[in-house]
This record gives C-alpha cells, structure tokens and sequence, in this order.
C-alpha cells in the first residue's frame, strides 16, 4: 500500500515538474531572453585579411572569424562574378545542419521562423533588402531536446569594394523557439 502510494506521488511530483518547467504550448521552458534588433557586419570569406570575420554563429548571435571558430553556422563570401553569397554549412561542405529560406515580406512583418523549405546545400544569393530567415546547425540544448536557434535578417548594403556585408538581425536566443518579434517570445 505504502509502495503504490508513494509511486502515484512520484509520478503526480514528475508531472508537476514537467507543467512547471514547459509554460508553453510547444513544449519548450518558459523563455529566458527578450529578442531585440541589431546590426552586424560580415566580411567575404575571399580577399579580406583572417582577422576580419565572415561567419555567423546563431546560438551566440555572434560574428566569428571562420579560421578560428569550428562553430558557425553561415559564411558570407562573394563570388568571383560579384554576386554576394550568403552559405549555409552544406555549401562549405560541413555537413547539412543550418539553414536560410528568404522571404517575400518585409524584415518586420516576419515575425515567426517556418519549420520547413529552407536552402542547406547551396549558395544562397543576396541584393540589397533582401530578407531571410536562417536557422542554425541542429544544437542540445540545456534541458536536453536537440532543436535550433531561429533568426532573420535583412541586407542593409553590400559593399563589394570593402568587402562587407552589412545585416540587420533578429535571432530567438531561447533554444527551440521561434518567434522573430521584439521582446519575450511565446512560441
């Protein structure tokens, strides 16, 4: 009697655990982090100098230096006709895991990360005003799950005689979530 007392408890204890630790529909704990907007610039992977970075890692919303960072999840470069490239980590031939999907609608109006169709494999062109959506490489998060970091951003300006790619960006720092609005996230 006592045995079968104390192991409905557990389990109604467990249960507990986990409604307090996912307050939200999507199962995920409660979010951690308030988004927020801000600007980056990215240099082309092909003639600038190393120290000068050219990745993008989305977990750490941070710009790396590709030679020193094994972590990152896009690259900027511009090709030898002069198109600006945004690459994912299948087109740098380090296995699939971060993705880029541009959109049809202004930076502001995205304002939740799709789930599917995003571009792994290839180069993904940009003009100034583009808009996209990127998702990192799949990554463990703190309380287990394997998900990824969810961003967008927007070209400000590419310069091609310095080089630069100018962003503004958006990236969901609560692992797992998808939201790409300003402030608390709730999905």
């Amino acid at each position: 009697m006592h045995a079968m007392r104390g192991a409905r408890f557990a389990v109604r204890a467990a249960q507990l655990v986990v409604a307090t630790a996912c307050g939200t529909t999507s199962g995920l704990p409660p979010a951690s982090f308030a988004n927020a907007v801000d600007t980056l610039s990215l240099y082309a992977l092909d003639g600038t100098p190393l120290s000068a970075p050219s990745g993008y890692n989305l977990a750490g919303n941070a710009v790396v230096r590709t030679d020193r960072a094994f972590r990152f999840d896009f690259a900027f470069n511009i090709t030898p006709a002069g198109q600006a490239v945004l690459l994912p980590t299948g087109a740098l031939g380090m296995g699939r895991g971060s993705g880029i999907q541009v959109q049809t609608i202004p930076f502001d109006a995205v304002t939740i990360a799709p789930t599917t169709a995003y571009v792994d494999t290839m180069a993904v062109p940009l003009d100034s005003g583009t808009v996209a959506v990127l998702h990192s490489q799949p990554t463990t998060c703190v309380f287990g799950a394997v998900v990824f970091y969810y961003g967008k951003v927007e070209v400000l300006a590419i310069d091609t005689v310095a080089r630069r790619l100018d962003l503004q960006v958006l990236v969901d720092q609560n692992c797992g979530y998808r939201g790409l609005e300003p402030g608390t996230p709730r999905q």
